[in-house]
């Protein structure tokens, strides 16, 4: 007899939400997605597979389901992985955890996540020189007595400042997005990134969200790179609730 694998969680929804049919989920052999009801929640889940691992297809499909529900209604997304030993324990879990998962799907009801990372750029190195006096010592300085020490103060100079040019223009743009998105929120130190930082943002706003970045990034690209990743599920947003 094989022994139950338990149940992959998807994600969390209001008991009324419906899954779209024909809907699979993640592993080789995917099974169907069900809802798991428990009082008002209910527990988007599938069978789980058998092997497990994080491959760009299955990533994509746990995304991708959650990224559809959102569009009928909001959903508290599920870190990729988790699986629970058996539907019973999903279900008790929603039980103790009402409150505060029906507070969080009225938080992000119609809303996405967009994530924002900015990285020095070099295009601007010209205007560094200008603007910076001690990287214009140094650059002197290698000039005048060129060798392996000089080069490599220089370059860590040009490194520091076109760091800080970064770090000032993102702070900007950050101001600028906060006036339209509900929250942020800082994620991990990324490296290379003198930001990251994800957005809850109602779908209304998206094109004007989209806008303010795509004008700051022309604007600033001597000085700045912005790499802007979404709509994503809610998942900076609704961690840590069930």
């Amino acid at each position: 007899m094989t022994a139950p694998r338990g149940v992959y969680v998807y994600g969390v929804v209001r008991a009324s939400h419906t899954v779209p049919p024909g809907h699979t989920g993640v592993g080789e052999r995917p099974a169907p997605v069900r809802t798991l009801r428990a009082g008002a929640l209910a527990a988007v889940i599938s069978d789980a597979p058998a092997r497990l691992r994080a491959k760009r297809r299955d990533l994509l499909a746990h995304q991708d389901l959650a990224l559809t529900l959102g569009k009928d209604g909001p959903v508290l997304p599920m870190r990729f992985g988790m699986v629970a030993p058996d539907e019973e324990s999903v279900r008790q879990q929603l039980l103790s955890a009402r409150h505060d998962c029906l507070a969080a799907l009225e938080r992000v009801d119609g809303r996405v996540e967009m994530n924002l990372k900015a990285m020095p750029t070099e295009t601007g190195l010209g205007s560094l020189v200008r603007e910076d006096p001690e990287v214009r010592r140094l650059r002197s300085a290698a000039r005048r007595a060129p060798g392996y020490e000089a080069s490599v103060r220089l370059g860590e100079a040009v490194a520091r400042g076109l760091e800080r040019r970064a770090a000032a223009a993102a702070a900007t743009v950050l101001a600028e997005l906060s006036a339209v998105a509900d929250a942020e929120v800082r994620g991990p130190e990324v490296e290379g990134c003198v930001l990251n930082v994800s957005f809850l943002l109602h779908r209304r706003e998206e094109r004007r969200f989209h806008g303010v970045v795509e004008r700051f990034a022309t604007g600033h690209r001597d000085r700045v790179e912005l790499l802007l990743t979404g709509p994503l599920p809610c998942y900076s947003f609704t961690e840590g609730r069930v």
